[in-house]
């Protein structure tokens, strides 16, 4: 089997996630994606991070009756912060018999020197990257590393969570059942 690995705080997650998601499994030779709540991206600031659990329980709903797309507490596990050449190693021991790609955004493509040991990423897993406004994506010659074409779809987690301070509407920006929940439980409000 084959399984597209789209790591992200999803802090919340959005339908820009669930595109992605959902294209990568049904446009690619991936047989499921999984989506793996990062507790702490080591680049990313914690401040506005809302709870591990919840933003797992959110995922959890965004993804409810799906057949290809799976949720993953994996990082839950491991040391904090989340580095994925830690976790592409677990993952590796873990499942000996699937073959893994790793899902990013062509912004985090671009800024892929900054990882942990980026080089032994890059030289020992697939690659799929996503477009995002403004970013182009350089591969190197021979590379088995693609770029998809999913819909662009410029929601920011961000802006989310400005909106709901702002007391702004969310609906529309990510699944219903996600935005009722962190409605009736008071997510992101401070």
């Amino acid at each position: 089997m084959k399984v597209g690995l789209y790591f992200g705080s999803f802090n919340p997650v959005h339908h820009g996630h669930l595109i992605v998601a959902s294209y990568v499994a049904n446009q690619t030779d991936c047989d499921e994606v999984w989506l793996i709540v990062s507790p702490q991206n080591p680049l990313k600031k914690t401040t506005t991070l809302l709870n591990d659990y919840h933003r797992l329980h959110l995922v959890r709903l965004a993804i409810e009756g799906s057949h290809n797309l799976k949720v993953k507490d994996i990082e839950f596990k491991l040391p904090k912060p989340s580095f994925t050449i830690d976790t592409m190693t677990y993952i590796n021991e873990k499942y000996p018999n699937y073959r893994f790609s790793i899902i990013v955004g062509a912004d985090s493509w671009q800024n892929i020197s900054k990882w942990k040991n980026y080089t032994e990423l890059i030289d020992n897993h697939e690659f799929i990257i996503y477009p995002r406004l403004g970013f182009d994506v350089e591969l190197p010659p021979n590379s088995r590393h693609f770029c998809i074409q999913a819909p662009l779809i410029e929601i920011s987690a961000s802006e989310i969570r400005a909106f709901i301070k702002e007391k702004k509407s969310i609906r529309y920006l990510l699944p219903e059942n996600v935005r009722e929940e962190i409605e009736m439980s008071g997510y992101y409000k401070s």
